[in-house]
């Protein structure tokens, strides 16, 4: 696979995380959302970060994506602080290690599920066809590959959301409610699926949904933009 025009990143061990907060927090409008808040993802973990609606899961949920910076700490990708990084930089950054899925799918209308599922790769300069074929076949939806996301069903929006986050085999995928906008029959297969198709890869899951807590081996809670439990 061609690997050009990826941002390299400073080495890092094998135990070291592959995502982290370090004293993060966000101020909007003169009102802090999150506070002091730190954590680690170590590579191939399971974490759940939890809380009631206005706890902060967003904004911490935007912050660890690298789709916002913090008002103040780090936000480190396999050992880069990627809040000191200018836009440009930030951005190549998430592209190449951080998978992202959307609560609202965030697919393109006007592209067909393939190739909503290729933009990291078209936007990083790489191509890896074969990656692609193996993620459609895990997520079962290589019957999909020519449709657009109007003719698609919630459950397999939210599959080719999650074939396009593993498009360049990050090191995390976080994923923002990802069950949020599902029946509940197709949920649990939603969620069977996304830890099997990110058996290698460290996952976060931003929910309110307690429930999901017995599928995670760590679980982070938040309220009022702190953590308050672990």
């Amino acid at each position: 696979m061609a690997t050009e025009g990826r941002e390299s990143t400073d080495a890092s061990s094998p135990d070291e995380p592959v995502l982290a907060a370090d004293g993060v927090s966000v101020d909007r409008g003169g009102t802090r959302v999150l506070t002091d808040v730190s954590l680690a993802v170590p590579p191939e973990a399971r974490m759940l970060i939890r809380g009631p609606s206005g706890a902060g899961k967003t904004t911490l949920f935007r912050v660890l994506g690298l789709l916002e910076p913090p008002t103040e700490g780090r936000i480190l990708v396999r050992g880069t602080d990627a809040a000191s990084l200018p836009e440009r930089k930030r951005a190549a950054l998430r592209r190449d290690h951080v998978g992202i899925v959307f609560q609202d799918f965030q697919l393109i209308p006007d592209l067909t599920a393939r190739e909503n599922a290729a933009l990291p790769q078209e936007h990083g300069g790489s191509h890896d066809g074969e990656w692609l074929d193996t993620l459609f076949e895990r997520l079962d939806i290589v019957d999909l590959t020519d449709q657009y996301p109007a003719s698609l069903s919630g459950g397999e929006k939210q599959r080719v959301a999650i074939a396009r986050a593993l498009a360049n085999r990050p090191a995390v995928v976080l994923a923002d409610e990802p069950t949020g906008q599902l029946d509940p029959d197709t949920e649990g297969r939603v969620l069977d699926l996304l830890d099997e198709a990110t058996a290698e890869t460290a996952l976060v899951v931003v929910s309110h949904d307690r429930a999901l807590g017995e599928r995670f081996e760590r679980t982070v809670t938040l309220r009022d933009g702190q953590i308050v439990g672990r």
